[in-house]
């Protein structure tokens, strides 16, 4: 039997050799010299103002919520269909998450309902860019100006891609990015904090290093360091932004392996959405398209579940995604009760498609042709 795996990292050839060089330059812990040129990929390419590299994506979130002074009562506005790190980060700190529906035409946030969650408690608006695609963030940043709220970009999967020729991550005043092994580029575990608001730059830096100004003190602005605030141990060492350096050096291509795959899908796919209703992704016109993954919408969770089970006999691997968070067992008590249906239809029926580099393209054409089978198409 054929066996399609749904992810592989890939390797470009230069990480063990990076991660080498890391290791004779007798610096391995955070902040050496693959973390420094990491850092200046990120803020040269995207401009964003600063970026801290992080041990995860979760990391970047924890930081983020400790400079925002969250306090117990105050209230975050969140898509409810997310990672639970979107909104653990916050209730470590004691906040109250105020979840909203997605789109119907994809499962990022919708931003119509926003507005009507904000109470005088909100302090944050979090948005994630599902599959790498926007949000339509000019109206929800016209709100945080409004309300004088803090817009945090959860651009977990969103790496390369943009909303209207502005790279995702520099829209909010703090964002986080991931490089888990199933992102387009990745360190194993490893994550990014970028800070597009100045005034949160250098208490950043003190969190980052458990509280301590250790990084002024490097830097010879400070003749000594000490415990100045809260923080943590949050810097990755430098074999692991070794590591992700080569990634970020191969960057062009992986993005055009991985488009040509999404396109491969897509047009391979599109006879589902025309006879069976099966939706497709959707990329608005404010958008571009990272090619993070590839997912479908089946019609329900019967239908889902039986295609994930044809796809597991022919040695497919596929996955569904989130389980709204407004319906876990952790925070199904604490929810107001407002009925999220978009959110439940993805839970319940958006299906992730086997999607990395080294995939190729007589595999992509498998996957489809047994999907197309299971549809009798």
């Amino acid at each position: 039997m054929i066996k399609i795996n749904f992810n592989i990292p890939y390797l470009t050839g230069k990480e063990t050799e990076y991660i080498h060089q890391a290791v004779l330059t007798h610096k391995i812990s955070g902040d050496g010299s693959f973390t420094k040129k990491c850092h200046k990929f990120f803020e040269d390419k995207y401009h964003f103002k600063k970026v801290l590299l992080t041990t995860s994506c979760t990391d970047a979130l924890e930081m983020a919520a400790i400079l925002c002074n969250i306090q117990p009562g105050d209230e975050v506005i969140s898509p409810s269909y997310t990672f639970v790190s979107t909104v653990n980060a916050f209730i470590l700190r004691g906040a109250k998450i105020v979840f909203a529906d997605s789109r119907s035409d994809n499962p990022n946030i919708d931003e119509k309902g926003i507005e009507a969650l904000i109470t005088p408690k909100t302090k944050i608006i979090m948005v994630v860019h599902y599959a790498g695609i926007a949000c339509d963030m000019d109206p929800i940043m016209a709100l945080a100006k409004k309300h004088n709220l803090i817009l945090i970009e959860d651009a977990a999967q969103a790496v390369d891609s943009y909303y209207k020729d502005k790279p995702l991550g520099s829209l909010g005043a703090l964002s986080a990015f991931s490089f888990h092994e199933t992102k387009n580029v990745i360190s194993g575990e490893g994550g990014m904090l970028v800070i597009n608001d100045p005034a949160y730059i250098q208490r950043a830096e003190i969190i980052r290093e458990k509280g301590t100004n250790r990084s002024a003190f490097f830097r010879g602005e400070i003749d000594k360091y000490g415990w100045v605030d809260i923080g943590s141990s949050f810097l990755p060492a430098d074999i692991i932004a070794a590591f992700l350096y080569a990634q970020l050096e191969n960057l062009n291509d992986i993005q055009k392996r991985r488009k040509h795959i999404w396109d491969k899908y897509n047009r391979g796919l599109k006879v589902l959405a025309d006879k069976k209703n099966v939706q497709l992704p959707f990329i608005p016109d404010y958008a571009t398209n990272n090619a993070h993954m590839y997912y479908m919408v089946c019609n329900s969770l019967q239908e889902r579940s039986g295609l994930i089970t044809h796809l597991k006999s022919k040695g497919i691997e596929s996955v569904f995604h989130y389980l709204s968070l407004h319906d876990s067992p952790f925070y199904k008590n604490k929810h107001d009760g407002r009925a999220l249906p978009n959110c439940a239809k993805y839970t319940d029926c958006l299906l992730r498609l086997p999607f990395y580099y080294e995939l190729k393209d007589e595999e992509v054409d498998t996957v489809i042709a047994e999907i197309l089978s299971f549809y009798k198409l």
